[in-house]
């Protein structure tokens, strides 16, 4: 590794800036383009999440700051926020969001090896959405209902890992059931989802496909007991049946059985009801993959505290949907340094590293090896600590 590289530029030599190349010239976004190519503003962009920047003036503070660096970080001259504004505003967001879905795929390639227990060694996936409260005078392209404009981030994670296979940024009004549509179900893959997305028609097409989903039932849900397997009380479950539906719409919509248990948790005492088309695996380990869900949603309330997507650079869909992209490159392109390396930390450990090292000259090995310890031992206990695996 060059040490008279920053940890940035170091940073950024796992991308495969090849890629994104192609990826450029496939949306000609460097036409025109005389201060500012897409790469540039590709890196000014990530620094901006890695070192928690508030705005564009924030930005080019920061960087002018350490204006003899530059170069060693992989910069070749100053960045004006005028020019960043213009770029973002400008540049087809499409570019990072396919690049970002490649840098998806070689993190999903290098954590395919990770196991979530010894009874599922298959793929599983959580599906959820977030909403992303945006000004409605400031974004009225974004408009959600009469005083509010909303955008909605929809995110399928592998939990081999914890890396997203699947985004799609919709307006706030697109319901969640209609993703389902949008995904390619994949053969033996169980997907683990929350009542939002209980639709039986559409449950039905990924069980044609052969995958299996976890979800939970509806309080209003009209069905029969089949039969009831024996279940271990003392483990928290109550029951294990299979059942038929009854309702005139969802026993056409789902002709075959279904796999109802109910569970009650020791730590909250809720009682909770699960569907599945998933016969074969244990009771339990179906309880403990719906819990698995909560990932997604840490890391949905991970992203919005820790990545700049709580307050924009600019104000346009294409400025907005570039800078949320980009995050989750960043947050992904991480994910990528920590599997090569080898580091046990979490990633949010090594993002706070970063974030306050960034400028300096070492190895990136060296430089999480020495900090990581003294930040994990100091982080307080309270503090969202995502993705510790």
């Amino acid at each position: 590794m060059n040490v008279s590289k920053t940890l940035f530029a170091q940073l950024m030599d796992y991308l495969p800036w090849s890629t994104f190349d192609r990826i450029v010239a496939r949306y000609d976004g460097n036409r025109a383009v005389r201060t500012l190519p897409c790469a540039t503003q590709y890196q000014a962009m990530a620094f901006a999440q890695v070192t928690y920047r508030e705005s564009l003036r924030d930005i080019e503070a920061a960087l002018s700051a350490q204006s003899a660096k530059l170069y060693h970080m992989g910069f070749h001259g100053p960045v004006r926020r005028s020019t960043l504004a213009d770029a973002n505003e400008a540049r087809d967001w499409r570019i990072y969001a396919e690049f970002a879905q490649r840098l998806i795929v070689q993190a999903r390639r290098l954590y395919t090896g990770d196991s979530l227990g010894a009874e599922l060694t298959g793929t599983a996936y959580a599906l959820d959405s977030t909403t992303i409260d945006l000004c409605l005078s400031v974004f009225p392209w974004a408009h959600f209902r009469s005083t509010k404009a909303a955008m909605k981030l929809h995110r399928l994670l592998d939990l081999n890992g914890n890396i997203p296979s699947f985004i799609h940024i919709s307006d706030g009004k697109l319901h969640d059931i209609h993703v389902l549509d949008m995904l390619l179900p994949e053969p033996g893959a169980i997907y683990v989802m929350d009542r939002g997305y209980v639709d039986f028609a559409r449950l039905h097409v990924l069980h044609q496909a052969g995958a299996f989903f976890v979800t939970r039932a509806k309080s209003n849900l009209d069905a029969h007991r089949v039969y009831s397997a024996p279940v271990d009380r003392t483990t928290g479950l109550i029951c294990d049946q299979t059942i038929a539906l009854d309702g005139y719409v969802t026993r056409h919509d789902y002709p075959q059985h279904l796999r109802r248990i109910r569970f009650r948790d020791a730590e909250t005492g809720k009682r909770l009801v699960f569907l599945t088309n998933q016969t074969m695996l244990p009771a339990l380990t179906i309880c403990a993959l719906y819990k698995s869900r909560w990932q997604v949603e840490l890391f949905f309330k991970w992203i919005k505290q820790h990545l700049r997507i709580k307050r924009f650079y600019g104000t346009s869909e294409n400025a907005v949907k570039t800078q949320i992209w980009i995050a989750v490159s960043v947050y992904v392109l991480v994910a990528i340094v920590r599997k090569r390396l080898g580091l046990e930390a979490s990633l949010y450990t090594l993002l706070q590293v970063l974030s306050v090292t960034i400028f300096e000259k070492m190895p990136l090995r060296t430089a999480f090896l020495a900090e990581v310890c003294r930040s994990d031992k100091a982080m307080d206990d309270n503090q969202l600590n995502l993705f510790s695996f």
